[in-house]
């Protein structure tokens, strides 16, 4: 209990000069109340129910429209052995723990390794769900941007950053309140769910992600940094409605076209955002520009290894993106040179012009028949 009264000390998290005095005298509407934290916990559970039914009665017929269809894959047979080998052990077995199994079970090493190729794709997420998830968040993004560009392109920080700084303390207004409140709701929604959503590659990623915008959304709040926050969720949720629009399409029957297009603006979006925009004007604006207002202090270097920490995972993903950037742009020059090579000949290649399998059996089979 001691160490309660030191955590809430000045020094840690108000500039010098400025004490909690200071913040008691400003009106409710301007001052930050650590308690108002608590108001996210019923909005995560809210958007947990929300998305529910989202997920129940609105992404189905969303999907149908853009034709999603599930694989239809093979069931694995039933298997004692190989089901507790699977859940307990491992889902890819060794080559070592194949030959055990296959003096256990009395199955070729085909069958073991055919079991459990069919059982992982059982545990695979459908198409539906994946669809389901994208359309979740691509809505939230996109109504959260809107709502945040409303209630920020009308403010003076918005296009002098410098303005973060002025007239500190005084920060708060009610319609930052609530994009406070609701952004930091959902992402506490999706560390509540993060058990039973889809895991990717980069799952780690995403949780340092999530629990480094929980932590830096709860402190610039306390520490009403309120205008120089709602720079940089608005700069988040920026790309990431393009990305989560360009997996909808990707899950859908028929818009390859209109998933590489929004793929490949999302990739620019996010390059520029994430990569630019971010280090050189917010990340820039707490570093340098703040110290014209007031002086370093343990909020300062805190609040700054969160932005850091979320600058390292956007050169993570960056280097992801490019990546994908790269196959992409590879597959296209590939079927580009051979449309060219086609349209420009009369003839296919020779290759093309050989006989196939079918054909060589077909022309034996009209031979004997002869006979």
């Amino acid at each position: 209990m001691d160490l309660l009264p030191d955590l809430w000390r000045e020094d840690y998290w108000l500039p010098p000069g400025v004490t909690w005095g200071d913040m008691e005298q400003l009106v409710d509407t301007e001052r930050p109340q650590p308690h108002d934290l608590l108001m996210a916990l019923p909005l995560a559970l809210g958007f947990v129910a929300l998305r529910y039914a989202f997920e129940r009665f609105l992404a189905p017929p969303m999907g149908r429209c853009l034709g999603v269809k599930n694989t239809v894959h093979v069931t694995a047979a039933p298997s004692l052995q190989l089901e507790s080998f699977y859940t307990q052990r491992s889902k890819q077995p060794t080559q070592r723990e194949i030959i055990h199994l296959m003096l256990a079970c009395g199955k070729t090493q085909r069958q073991i390794e055919t079991w459990f190729r069919r059982r992982r794709n059982q545990d695979r997420p459908s198409r539906t769900k994946k669809f389901a998830e994208a359309a979740w968040r691509f809505f939230f993004y996109l109504a959260a941007f809107m709502a945040g560009l409303a209630c920020l392109v009308d403010r003076p920080w918005f296009w002098d950053h410098r303005e973060c700084w002025r007239r500190y303390p005084v920060q708060v207004n009610i319609a930052h309140f609530w994009y406070y409140m609701l952004e930091l709701g959902f992402y506490g929604s999706l560390l509540l769910r993060i058990s039973v959503d889809i895991k990717r590659k980069d799952f780690k990623e995403q949780v340092i992600h999530h629990l480094a915008t929980i932590y830096l959304l709860s402190f610039s709040y306390c520490a009403n940094y309120i205008r120089i926050g709602t720079l940089v969720m608005l700069l988040h949720d920026s790309s990431d409605i393009l990305l989560e629009s360009a997996k909808m399409f990707n899950y859908g029957t028929g818009w390859r076209k209109m998933c590489d297009s929004l793929f490949v603006v999302f990739a620019v979006v996010f390059l520029v955002t994430r990569l630019v925009i971010f280090p050189s004007k917010i990340i820039r604006n707490t570093l340098l520009l703040s110290m014209e207002a007031f002086e370093p202090f343990p909020g300062y270097y805190f609040f700054n290894i969160l932005l850091m920490v979320l600058q390292v995972l956007h050169i993570f993903w960056a280097c992801l993106i490019l990546r994908m950037v790269c196959k992409f742009l590879k597959g296209k020059l590939e079927k580009d040179e051979r449309s060219d090579e086609e349209s420009g000949s009369s003839q296919p290649p020779f290759w093309k012009r050989l006989p196939g399998r079918q054909e060589v059996n077909a022309y034996f089979q009209k031979v004997k028949k002869k006979d």
